[in-house]
């Protein structure tokens, strides 16, 4: 189960979100958080083969899909640094996908996520509820 899930679970646990809230919430990252190969044949820097072909390899290797795409020169470095920024200044968080639809504030997110972390830290576990 991912990450999301595990905080989104605290979350149904303690009665302030529902799990459809869960779903939802996701729903917004898959659509706000675009995948490298997405925001560059957006660019038209490469083709929905291309991706395919990134794709199958990075199942066979596990390496990220933009080393795969500079080593097969599909796309440059600074293609991918590109791709990269652009992503990253665009993510979305699972906390604030639930504040954007309304069902936690930021400050409560913001407690919960503390207590959250303070608990697995407490646990030493060094991933997810």
């Amino acid at each position: 189960m991912s990450k999301h899930f595990r905080f989104g679970k605290f979350l149904v646990d303690k009665g302030l979100i529902t799990t459809d809230a869960i779903i939802n919430a996701r729903l917004i990252q898959r659509r706000n958080n675009r995948m490298i190969g997405e925001l560059a044949r957006g660019k038209g820097w490469i083709t929905d083969d291309q991706i395919l072909r990134v794709l199958i390899l990075q199942e066979e290797t596990f390496d990220k899909f933009g080393k795969i795409a500079v080593r097969e020169q599909y796309l440059t470095k600074e293609q991918v640094d590109d791709l990269l920024k652009q992503q990253s200044d665009s993510y979305m968080y699972f906390g604030e996908a639930l504040v954007r639809l309304g069902v936690i504030s930021s400050e409560d997110i913001i407690t919960e996520l503390k207590e959250f972390n303070r608990l697995k830290v407490q646990r030493g576990d060094k991933t997810s509820l």
